[in-house]
């Protein structure tokens, strides 16, 4: 059995250190459309002298999803411990762009470096930190290693497992108990992620249930008058929809479904937000070819009164396009890409519209759909059927949009609960 676990142990690194060669051609490639990916190499094999302040927490989100979901977590960490430093990890440049427009100067950013024993010793050496709090599920073997021979806390928060996740652990037997075994608190979304964790060997005693971040979230009075304005300025007489997170194979349903409804609705004005920086290009060669009035958010233009789409490609300001919009449909979906975030336009009380893929927020989804706040979708066709009837009948638009935001404030409240979980781990405030 020894042997088994150093050969399945070693293997991974292994492996881990053969792909590099792979994983650079990789990174050149994705480069060619994003060329973020071509700076920053050193930190990704941990090299981030001078770039943190040691000492503090470390919060890893691998992509823009998973730091969205942080952002209320760390702005509390910097209310409650204001004198601990902080460092948000990612894997992304997208999620990279997305933490640093969040927090500024009010935290460190450098990214995550790959899972290798050299790597994650060079990194530890530098941030040292009290402890370390990974958002959803990356379970990287070598890093949690490293951390619980350091005997620094780590803590899985927001964490979800999904049946097929699970098979794949599962497959892996021992070797999955044993990483299981070294993390110090799982704090899971729900009650079958939670079981989840348990069936692939975790302890109870590790485990709670406190909800999903993803509730937590607001629209502070700041972005909401930012919105009103941006409403005034762009459309105070016209209806809007916003189409986000839209991956490739979405744009072109969402322009085909634009051009219909424009023939019944000749003022309608569509917010087009692709998911990825690399797509902004694809984007605006789509709407214009296909003829359509289109300005880019990045330009500073207004939309005139013949403008029919406005192409999102800025950084940071999601949340506040949802709140021009009457309604909104969330990417990812109409695709096999698991969906997007449907509590962002949730938070404004306006309707929400999903493709039939929404695997990666199935239980937020399911909530939605039987309280009446989510609408599916599979096709251009059915995206102008239910678009059409929301933008006849207001008060179904409305009734919508009220029971969206109504299932985000009653399941509120796992922030709290998460940060009376990390208490242990931090200094006592002072009062």
């Amino acid at each position: 059995m020894k042997i088994r676990k150093i050969r399945l142990e070693s293997l991974y690194t292994a492996l881990f250190y053969l792909i590099q060669p792979f994983v650079w051609l990789r990174l050149l490639l994705r480069s060619r459309k994003a060329p973020a990916y071509r700076k920053r190499w050193a930190e990704r094999y941990g090299y981030c002298r001078g770039k943190v302040e040691p000492g503090g927490i470390l919060l890893h989100s691998v992509s823009v999803g998973e730091t969205l979901a942080a952002i209320p977590l760390v702005r509390a960490l910097r209310h409650r411990y204001p004198t601990i430093p902080i460092t948000v990890t990612t894997m992304t440049p997208t999620g990279s762009e997305r933490a640093e427009s969040a927090f500024g100067q009010n935290v460190h950013h450098v990214y995550l470096p790959y899972d290798l024993p050299c790597a994650m010793k060079r990194f530890f050496n530098t941030v040292r930190p009290k402890l370390v709090i990974v958002m959803e599920t990356e379970l990287w073997p070598n890093m949690i290693n490293e951390l619980y021979q350091r005997k620094i806390p780590l803590v899985i928060a927001n964490a979800r497992l999904s049946a097929r996740s699970a098979k794949g652990y599962k497959k892996l037997g021992r070797f999955t108990q044993r990483l299981l075994s070294k993390i110090t608190l799982i704090a899971a979304q729900n009650e079958e992620d939670g079981s989840r964790f348990i069936e692939l060997g975790l302890k109870r005693s590790q485990l709670t249930v406190t909800g999903s971040l993803k509730f937590d979230i607001s629209v502070t009075p700041e972005l909401a008058a930012r919105a009103i304005t941006l409403r005034r300025q762009w459309a105070p007489h016209r209806k809007v929809w916003i189409a986000t997170s839209t991956h490739d194979g979405e744009e072109s349903i969402i322009l085909d479904a634009h051009r219909q409804l424009l023939a019944t609705f000749p003022d309608l004005l569509l917010i087009l937000v692709p998911r990825h920086p690399e797509r902004f290009k694809d984007a605006r060669d789509m709407a214009r070819k296909g003829g359509f009035s289109y300005i880019m958010r990045s330009s500073g233009e207004k939309p005139s009164s013949s403008t029919q789409v406005v192409i999102g490609d800025t950084m940071g300001e999601l949340m506040m396009l949802y709140g021009i919009a009457d309604l909104a449909f969330v990417g990812g979906s109409l695709v096999e890409r698991g969906g997007h975030n449907p509590l962002e336009p949730s938070a404004h009380a306006i309707p929400v519209l999903m493709g039939p893929h929404t695997f990666n927020f199935k239980d937020i989804c399911a909530r939605l759909q039987n309280a009446d706040g989510l609408i599916t979708v599979t096709d251009a066709g059915s995206l102008v059927n239910e678009i059409t009837t929301l933008l006849t009948d207001e008060d179904y638009r409305l009734y919508y949009g009220r029971h969206a935001v109504e299932v985000l404030h009653q399941n509120q409240g796992a922030l709290q609960r998460l940060l009376q979980l990390l208490q242990p781990y931090l200094p006592q405030r002072s009062h």
